[in-house]
């Protein structure tokens, strides 16, 4: 990474700084406002999870309003997780093809789970200073994890975050869904369309094309 790095002690710990932060004054007003009417609602930022052992990484955009927001785990509980979990248990990522809850005995296998945003932003679209604080916690992400080789970006605003990290410039490495982008030392980007409720029901997005691109960033994070 070309810049200096949060220090954490282990993923552990990170996940509780995480889980603490309040950098977002917009973010944090908009979660209390979101837990007054729903008090069960996790409404606090949303850590990563996943096998800390993992050589694939999944980043995302942030959480969604009643999905991670709701449950306090990365894609769970909404249309896009259905999606995302179906597709990591076909290809032996997870030992389950749905995620409800935080207890529902989900593991993932050489996978996790981050996002670029950790707070669920209003109308999902968070703001570039917002973007621009959150991703420092996944750079520290990354380096919590030392068996990584590939980053599959769920999106363009995740692809453009991982070029933030990598010093790269946007124009070099344009967003295209199934592009792979190769670094001297840092792990391969690949591209995937997120799988968003608007994607996957107008088919931009389809199960053969997710299925496709994440099995090949499987093969090449296994060498094979």
């Amino acid at each position: 990474m070309k810049k200096k790095l949060i220090r954490s002690e282990s993923i552990q710990e990170f996940q509780k700084t995480v889980i603490a932060c309040r950098k977002c004054p917009r973010l944090v007003h908009y979660l209390q406002d979101i837990h007054k009417t729903y008090p069960s609602y996790w409404c606090k930022p949303v850590p990563g999870f996943g096998d800390t052992k993992a050589q694939i990484l999944l980043l995302g955009l942030a959480p969604g309003r009643f999905g991670s927001n709701r449950t306090g785990r990365m894609f769970t509980g909404d249309a896009s997780g259905k999606f995302l979990f179906k597709a990591l248990y076909t290809l032996r990522l997870a030992n389950r093809p749905t995620a409800e809850d935080v207890n529902d005995s989900l593991q993932l296998f050489n996978t996790y789970i981050t996002a670029v945003v950790r707070c669920a932003p209003p109308q999902n679209k968070p703001t570039q200073p917002e973007i621009r604080t959150c991703i420092e916690y996944a750079r520290q992400e990354l380096k919590l994890l030392p068996n990584l080789k590939v980053v599959v970006a769920l999106g363009k605003i995740a692809h453009d975050g991982y070029l933030y990290l990598m010093g790269e410039k946007q124009s070099h490495h344009p967003f295209k869904h199934g592009a792979v982008h190769l670094f001297a030392e840092e792990p391969t980007l690949v591209d995937i369309y997120h799988p968003s409720r608007q994607n996957t029901q107008t088919s931009l997005l389809t199960m053969n094309m997710f299925l496709k691109v994440l099995s090949q960033a499987k093969k090449i994070a296994c060498n094979k």
